[in-house]
Order: structure tokens, then C-alpha cells, then sequence
């Protein structure tokens, strides 16, 4: 039985080795692990007392200095600040290390995106995901304006804002072009606003052409039972998979929200469940009795960690689950059961369907999927085609 809290550290880290080891367990990652963890600390502190050094500091500069040491030293495995962030990352919340300092903007679009992160998260209140897009894109458009490391603001015209559009529509379908050129419209009200250029170049933002939309692809029954059949209940990722498919097909989630979930959000004397849907919106959803009951399987089994996200990741530490991790449930469950790849977003569409076919009205469909907009929700009338019969006048000269 491996046991890390045998592991000698001498040196100025010994008063914090016991603890590094509890945390670090604390947050699921594997005794094995551990130890081998606390190897690497023994030998941190063992050359921080040769260098006449205190724990305090143990500055990004001096782990630079001791991961050279031990490449100059021979070794080839923990010698990189990734390698060891882990651990380090457990001296700084223990405030045993000083904390890392956020580097300065190190150039003029970086000074801008710095001011403009600020806005778009405390003026506009963009939800964290919404923030990483405009930023993202901000700086991809800000990097053109560069010349001889200056910013130029005074070549930022009207063309330049619609070449940078048309550029980018040679890459990206119309679906992405749409969020870019909001994210761009964005840039420029801001850029106007806080008086870096002289005029409102939004307008000069062209409008992605509109598209007839495809009607919602949903999922046939046979189907589902199949995903849900290929999750291995007798483990804890199996039911932890079987209980993200549940909530996507019968909630009709997003894979943003079941990642947002938190063991607090679940109401389980009223049987009600708090979504965090778009736009920091907060809805509370009533939590079917059967729906629940698969929840507290799996939680049950979760991985013991003082983070309190509902779905944690299987391997240690077990940290939240990502949005980008939950849609991947459905395609690997699509896998396992050999059936072409089923999005989280094909589920959705599945709830709203099941739930028009079971004759709900489309208020109650758009209220069960927190829609923002009518037109969101009267898609889904086209989808019902034996409805549509009853109420379609027949083509001249068709029999019907």
C-alpha cells in the first residue's frame, strides 16, 4: 500500500509536507501520485537549504533556478513548471509560496484588451464564455492594426472594418460569422466610446446573410435507450455519464448548464433544480422524481473533493466538469453503442420535440427551455408533420 505521508522532507517545506499530501488527496489525485509529489518537494526543499533559501521565497525566478538545477543534474522527469504546477499550485493556497503576479500587458493590444475585458465584464455583464469569445476576437483584429509594434487607430476605417469580416468569412461558417461580427460590433462601440476613435464604426460591421434554418434534428426513442445503455452503471463514470444523458434527454439542457450545476442548485425537498442558462439568467426547473433518483445514483459514487460543481472529472484532481467535456458524454455513449455520433444539442431538440408531441403549447416548450426568443421555439411546430398534415391545404390536383 503506497502511503505518501511516509516521504522525508527535510528542509524549510517540512512544516507544509503533511499538508501538501492531505490537500492533494483531498482533491482525488491517486497515493501513487502523491508520493511521487512529495519526492519532488523533499528535493525542493533539500536544495532551497543549500541556497540558503526560506519557503517564502520560493519566487517564480527560484523554480526556474531549481528546474535548471535539475536538468543540469541529469534528471529528465519534473523538470518543467508544468510538471510541477500541481504541487505548487497547493503551496500557494496553503500561502506557504508567494502568490504568482499577474505579468503587465506587455504590448499596446494587450493595454487595450486589458480595458476592454473590464468592460465587457462589468459594463455589459457577459457571462465568462461570452468574454473569452469577444476577447478572442478583439484580438485578432486589433493584431492587424499593428505596425512596428505601435497600434494604429488612425488606419482603422471603414474598409478595414469590412475586410476583417470578409477575411475571416473564408474560414468560418455563417453560424460563427454571426457571433463574430457581434463580438466585432462590440469592439468598435467600445473603441468609440471611451474616445479612442472619433467615430461609430459599428454600422461598418456587414450583417451575415440570413439563412433559411434547418429544421431541429432530434433523436428517434430507439436511440436513446441505446445511449443510456451503453453507460456502465456499476461504476462511478458510468453513472455519472448516465445521469448527464438523463438530464440532457428529459430536461432538455444545454452542456453549459449541466456543467454549471452545483450540488447546492438541486432543491431536493421541493424537487426543483436552479439553471444557469445565457446571460447569467438563473431559471428553477421542476426535477422530475425519476430524473432525481439517477442523480443521487451517481452521487452516491462521486469522487470525494471539497469542489461542489455536481459532475466532477473522473481522473484526479477532480475538479469541475467543462461544458466542452459534457458534449463529449453523447459522442463517446454514441460510440460505445456503435451508432453515428448524437451532439448534446441533438437531445435538446429531442425534449422540445417529445414534449410537442406529447401536446404541450409552445409557451410551455419555450418556458421548459428557458428560450429567449419566440422564434427559437417556433421552430419546432414544422417538426410535427402529422400535425402539420391535419392543417396543410391539399396542392391542386394531390390526392390526399
Amino acid at each position: 500500500m503506497v502511503d505518501p505521508f511516509k516521504v522525508r522532507v527535510p528542509g524549510p517545506l517540512l512544516a507544509c509536507a503533511q499538508g501538501v499530501a492531505r490537500q492533494m488527496l483531498g482533491a482525488g489525485y491517486s497515493p501513487r501520485t502523491v508520493r511521487d509529489y512529495l519526492y519532488v518537494l523533499a528535493r525542493l526543499s533539500r536544495w532551497l537549504d543549500d541556497e540558503g533559501l526560506a519557503a517564502g521565497q520560493l519566487t517564480a525566478e527560484v523554480v526556474q533556478r531549481f528546474l535548471l538545477a535539475r536538468r543540469n543534474a541529469g534528471y529528465r522527469r519534473w523538470c518543467t513548471v508544468r510538471s510541477m504546477e500541481p504541487m505548487l499550485a497547493v503551496l500557494r493556497d496553503m500561502r506557504v509560496i508567494p502568490m504568482v503576479e499577474q505579468p503587465s500587458p506587455d504590448s499596446a493590444v494587450e493595454v487595450v484588451l486589458v480595458a476592454y475585458r473590464r468592460y465587457v465584464m462589468v459594463e455589459r455583464r457577459l457571462a465568462a464564455a461570452s468574454v473569452m469569445t469577444r476577447v478572442g476576437v478583439a484580438r485578432g483584429f486589433l493584431s492587424r492594426l499593428v505596425v512596428d509594434d505601435e497600434l494604429r487607430f488612425d488606419q482603422l476605417t471603414s474598409a478595414v472594418v469590412s475586410w476583417f469580416v470578409l477575411d475571416q468569412s473564408r474560414r468560418y461558417r455563417p453560424a460563427s460569422m454571426k457571433v463574430l461580427t457581434v463580438a466585432l460590433r462590440c469592439l468598435v462601440r467600445f473603441l468609440f466610446l471611451t474616445g479612442v476613435i472619433d467615430r461609430d464604426l459599428s454600422a461598418a460591421v456587414p450583417a451575415v446573410a440570413h439563412r433559411a434554418a434547418r429544421l431541429p434534428q432530434g433523436v428517434d426513442d430507439a436511440t436513446l435507450v441505446a445511449l443510456l445503455n451503453s453507460c456502465e452503471r456499476s461504476t462511478a463514470v458510468g453513472l455519472r455519464d448516465y445521469a448527464i444523458l438523463t438530464l440532457l434527454i428529459r430536461l432538455g439542457l444545454r452542456a453549459g448548464e449541466v456543467a454549471a450545476l452545483r450540488l447546492d442548485d438541486v432543491d431536493w425537498r421541493s424537487g426543483e433544480v436552479v439553471i444557469r442558462g445565457k446571460g447569467n439568467r438563473l431559471d428553477r426547473l421542476p426535477l422530475p422524481h425519476d430524473v432525481g433518483a439517477v442523480v443521487v445514483d451517481y452521487l452516491r459514487r462521486r469522487p470525494r473533493s471539497t469542489c461542489r460543481a455536481l459532475f466532477l472529472r473522473a481522473c484526479g484532481p477532480h475538479g469541475p466538469m467543462t461544458a466542452r467535456s459534457v458534449t463529449m458524454v453523447p459522442r463517446t455513449a454514441s460510440a460505445r453503442a456503435g451508432l453515428v455520433v448524437v451532439g448534446a444539442h441533438r437531445l435538446r431538440h429531442s425534449a422540445a420535440t417529445a414534449m410537442l408531441r406529447s401536446g404541450a403549447p409552445l409557451p410551455e416548450i419555450a418556458q421548459a427551455l428557458r428560450h429567449h426568443a419566440e422564434a427559437s421555439t417556433a421552430r419546432y411546430a414544422a417538426v410535427d408533420r402529422a400535425a402539420l398534415d391535419t392543417v396543410a391545404r391539399a396542392w391542386p390536383g394531390d390526392r390526399r
